[in-house]
């Protein structure tokens, strides 16, 4: 995440501005606190509510397998002593496999998600950056800087600060789109309903 914010933050700076003129330079220029844009904004919140989902969903399937292991282990020590040493040793290796390809299998699904989730963040970063370029140039800014954790001003009269304008028009911008992508949905789904009836 911390990666991401000095992305940000980095291209924020290039395209930066301030919402009053600068009486030395005639320039146009406000800040933006990098930070609490990405928190904010809609759209990475959703994204996050969608990781912690499926890592959750991901979690309990390795803890059924995991309490399974468990119960397995258990059931061999009551049963070694019964079946006799060999049969043991051929138990304790299968129980370490089936372990071992536990933690193998928990890796993987880790990877996975952070490889998803981190591509869509990024993607997610990348359009927020282009949108701030576009609304700059639309209220005719000639920089807008960044601050928060990649911060490239150290200090800002608080009245340059555009923040709160730029995430919620962001924020606007993402449950419009959502709304047009939920309405377009419903005519498709109706649409097979009416085929299928036909039929």
């Amino acid at each position: 995440m911390k990666k991401s914010l000095l992305v940000l933050g980095a291209a924020l700076a290039m395209i930066s501005c301030n919402k009053e003129a600068s009486s030395s330079a005639g320039l146009k220029t406000a800040y933006i606190d990098t930070v609490k844009l990405v928190e904010g904004y809609e759209e990475l919140k959703d994204l996050e509510s969608k990781g912690k989902i499926k890592s959750e969903e991901m979690a309990r399937e390795l803890d059924t397998e995991a309490q399974q292991l468990r119960l397995d282990a258990a059931s061999f020590q009551n049963e070694a002593q019964s079946k006799g040493r060999q049969w043991a040793e051929l138990k304790m290796q299968e129980l370490q496999q089936r372990e071992r390809e536990l933690g193998v299998k928990q890796e993987t699904m880790m990877r996975a998600l952070q490889e998803e989730f981190g591509v869509q963040r990024d993607t997610v970063i990348s359009q927020m950056k282009k949108y701030i370029k576009e609304y700059a140039k639309e209220e005719n800014y000639d920089y807008i800087y960044g601050t928060g954790d990649a911060a490239s001003i150290l200090y800002g009269k608080e009245e340059y600060e555009i923040t709160d304008e730029v995430l919620k028009s962001l924020n606007e911008k993402y449950t419009g789109e959502e709304s047009k992508v939920e309405v377009e949905e419903t005519p498709a789904v109706e649409e097979e309903e009416t085929a299928t009836t036909e039929e």
